[in-house]
C-alpha cells in the first residue's frame, strides 16, 4: 500500500486547460484542489497549440459585436456534432461555456480578444457564421509567472526571440511582405516587440499565454501543481474513486482525494501501442504534435475502473509534413493560391483548403493499395514559393537542404521530372495540373469547388481574382512536399455526461471520477466546429466537473458565477 502524501477535496490530473480550469474553478467554490502533472513542465498540448477557444455566445464576442443566436449556435453545434454526441452535452457546452469563460476572466490575469473572420469550419451550415466565434488570448506579459515562467512548456514552433505573434497576426502573415495586410500586420508584432523590450516585459501570446494566465490564476489561489508526479493508478473503495495513486519524489504515494478525481491528462498521441490497437494504418507517435506525455494514462486507469471508451480510432487530424524534428502542420499552406494536393496516383482528390480534419479523413477514407493516399503530395511552383511564407520560412528562400535528403521535398524542372522523383504517374500528374490550372483562370473550381466556402478565403489571398484560393502552377521549377496524417492529438477517451462524469457501458457514472479535454470523448463528435474547439470543450467540461464536485449540479449559469 503506498504511502498518503496528502489530501484534498479534488484532486486533477493534467495540467493542460482542462485540468487548470477546472481546478481554478474548484478553487473559486471553496475546494481544496492540487494539480498532478506527469512531466517537468505545466500547459500540455495547450501551451503547444494556437490558445484559440470556441465558446459560443461568450461576452467577448458579445463586446465585439458579433452577431450570434442561442437558436443558431444550437442548430450549427447540432449539425458538427451529429447524431453520435448527446444533446445534453451539447446543450451543457452552450449553456455553461459563457461562464465558463467568465470565471476565467476574473480569476486569472486573461483575457481574450475574437479573431475577426475566422470562419467556423462549416460557415454554410445550418447556424454557422462567417464571421467566426473563435477568440484568442489577448498577449500576456510573462512576469505574472515569476519564477514558474521556467516551468511552462514550451510552443510548438518557437518564434524567434521577442516576437509575439497572435492568430490574427498569422493570417496576414502568411501572405507574404509585399501584401499590404501582411506590412500592417509586421508592423503591429514590430511595435509590440519594442514596447515588450522597453517595459522589458517579454510577452507570452497563442497556447503560451493561455497555459500561463492559467497558471497565475492558480497561483492566485494558492493552488499547487506537481510536476513530475505521474498518475500510476485510481484508488477505489466500495465503486467510488477516492484517489490517485502516484509516484512523488521517487516513491510510490497515494493522494486522497474527498469529493472526486479530474482526469485532464490529455490523450494517447504519444502511444504507440494504443495508437496500433484503435486507429487506422499507417499510424504511429511520429506525425502528432500533442505534448510528449500524453500516453493515455488516463483513459487507461479511467478503463481500468470500468469506463466506457468512445471515438478511439479519430484525432484532431491535419495533413502535416514529416520532418526530422518533428511534423509540421500545415495550416495557410493548403489555402493559398498556387498548389494542389494529390495522391500516389498524382490525383487531387479533397479541397486542399478544407479543415485540417476532413482532409486527413479523406486521405484516410480513399488509401488503398491501388490508389495510396498516404502520403500525399502537395505540389506547387516557384510563384507560389516567390509570394507565400511556407511552414514558418519567408518567401523565395530556399527550402532547407536536409528536408530534401530526408525526402520530404523534391524539386524539379518539370511536372513530369517531379513525377519521376516521387513515384506519381506523370500522364495523370501532368493532367492533374493542367485540369486545375484551368479552373485558376476561370476561378471556379468544378471538381472540390475550393473557395466556395467563407472558410476557404480566410487562409486565401484577396488579391487574387475571381478566386482567393486558385492560381495556376506554370512557373518552373516545381515542389512536390510529402504530406501525412498527422494530428493536434486524439480525440478519442472515456465516455462522458453533461456533468463530465465517467460513465459505464451502461450509463451509470463512476462515483468520484470526472474526465475533460482530450482524455474524454470529443462534444465534437468526428467534426471540428471552428478554431479552438478542442480548448472550449475541454474548458468547460472541466469546469463543469469542479462545479458538479462543488455542488452545483443543478445551479443556473448565473448560481456558478464568479461574485
Amino acid at each position: 500500500m503506498p504511502a498518503e502524501a496528502a489530501g484534498f477535496d479534488v484532486v486533477v490530473v493534467g495540467s493542460g486547460a482542462a485540468g487548470m480550469t477546472a481546478a481554478l474553478t474548484a478553487a473559486h467554490h471553496g475546494l481544496s484542489v492540487v494539480v498532478i502533472e506527469k512531466t517537468g513542465k505545466f500547459g500540455g498540448s495547450t501551451a503547444r497549440s494556437g490558445g484559440g477557444v470556441w465558446v459560443p455566445g461568450n461576452e467577448v464576442l458579445r463586446k465585439a459585436g458579433v452577431a450570434d443566436t442561442p437558436e443558431q449556435a444550437r442548430a450549427y453545434l447540432a449539425h458538427v456534432a451529429g447524431d453520435g454526441v448527446e444533446p445534453e452535452r451539447q446543450r451543457a457546452l452552450l449553456e455553461h461555456g459563457p461562464d465558463m469563460l467568465a470565471l476565467v476572466r476574473a480569476g486569472t490575469p486573461l483575457d481574450f480578444a475574437w479573431v475577426p473572420g475566422y470562419a467556423d469550419y462549416y460557415p454554410e451550415a445550418p447556424g454557422g457564421l462567417a464571421a467566426g466565434r473563435s477568440i484568442e488570448p489577448v498577449p500576456l506579459g510573462a512576469r505574472v509567472l515569476g519564477a514558474e515562467l521556467a516551468h511552462l512548456s514550451p510552443p510548438y514552433l518557437p518564434a524567434p526571440a521577442g516576437v509575439t505573434i497572435t492568430q490574427a497576426d498569422y493570417r496576414w502573415l502568411s501572405l507574404g511582405p509585399r501584401h499590404p495586410r501582411a506590412i500592417l500586420a509586421s508592423a503591429k508584432v514590430a511595435l509590440r516587440m519594442a514596447r515588450a523590450r522597453l517595459l522589458r516585459q517579454p510577452l507570452l501570446s497563442l497556447g503560451q499565454a493561455l497555459a500561463a494566465g492559467l497558471r497565475a490564476g492558480l497561483l492566485a489561489k494558492n493552488v499547487p501543481v506537481w510536476l513530475n508526479t505521474p498518475m500510476t493508478g485510481l484508488q477505489m473503495e466500495e465503486g467510488r474513486v477516492t484517489g490517485v495513486q502516484v509516484t512523488r519524489d521517487g516513491q510510490h504515494a497515494l493522494i486522497r482525494a474527498a469529493g472526486g478525481v479530474i482526469l485532464a491528462a490529455g490523450g494517447f498521441e504519444r502511444n504507440e501501442q494504443m495508437r496500433q490497437r484503435y486507429q487506422r494504418q499507417p499510424i504511429g507517435v511520429d506525425w502528432t504534435t500533442g505534448s510528449a506525455g500524453n500516453t493515455g494514462d488516463a483513459i487507461t486507469a479511467g478503463e481500468a475502473a470500468g469506463a466506457a471508451l468512445d471515438l478511439m480510432d479519430d484525432a484532431w487530424w491535419g495533413p502535416s509534413i514529416p520532418l526530422s524534428g518533428g511534423p509540421y502542420f500545415c495550416l495557410a499552406e493548403r489555402s493559398l493560391p498556387g498548389c494542389i494536393m494529390v495522391n500516389g496516383s498524382g490525383q487531387r482528390f479533397v479541397n486542399e483548403s478544407a479543415p485540417y480534419v476532413d482532409a486527413v479523413h479523406a486521405m484516410y477514407e480513399g488509401h488503398s493499395g491501388d490508389g495510396p493516399h498516404i502520403p500525399s503530395w502537395l505540389i506547387t511552383d516557384q510563384r507560389y514559393r516567390n509570394t507565400y511564407v511556407f511552414a514558418g520560412l519567408p518567401p523565395r528562400k530556399p527550402l532547407p537542404r536536409r528536408w530534401y535528403a530526408a525526402g520530404a521535398v523534391h524539386r524539379a524542372p518539370a511536372i513530369a521530372e517531379l513525377a519521376g522523383q516521387t513515384g506519381l504517374d506523370a500522364e495523370a500528374l501532368g493532367k492533374t495540373v493542367t485540369r486545375f490550372n484551368g479552373f485558376a483562370h476561370t476561378g471556379r473550381d468544378e471538381d472540390f469547388h475550393r473557395g466556395d466556402s467563407a472558410y476557404d478565403r480566410y487562409y486565401g489571398d484577396p488579391r487574387r481574382r475571381p478566386n482567393p484560393n486558385l492560381a495556376p502552377l506554370d512557373m518552373p521549377p516545381f515542389y512536390a512536399i510529402k504530406i501525412v496524417p498527422g494530428d493536434l492529438g486524439t480525440k478519442g477517451g472515456l465516455r462522458t455526461d453533461e456533468r463530465a462524469r465517467v460513465l459505464r457501458g451502461d450509463g451509470t457514472p463512476i462515483a468520484g471520477l470526472y474526465a475533460a479535454g482530450n482524455t474524454s470523448a470529443a462534444v465534437m463528435g468526428r467534426s471540428y466546429a471552428g478554431a479552438g474547439a478542442t480548448i472550449g470543450p475541454a474548458m468547460t467540461f472541466g469546469y463543469l466537473a469542479a462545479l458538479d464536485l462543488a455542488g452545483h449540479r443543478d445551479a443556473s449559469p448565473e448560481q456558478s458565477r464568479p461574485g
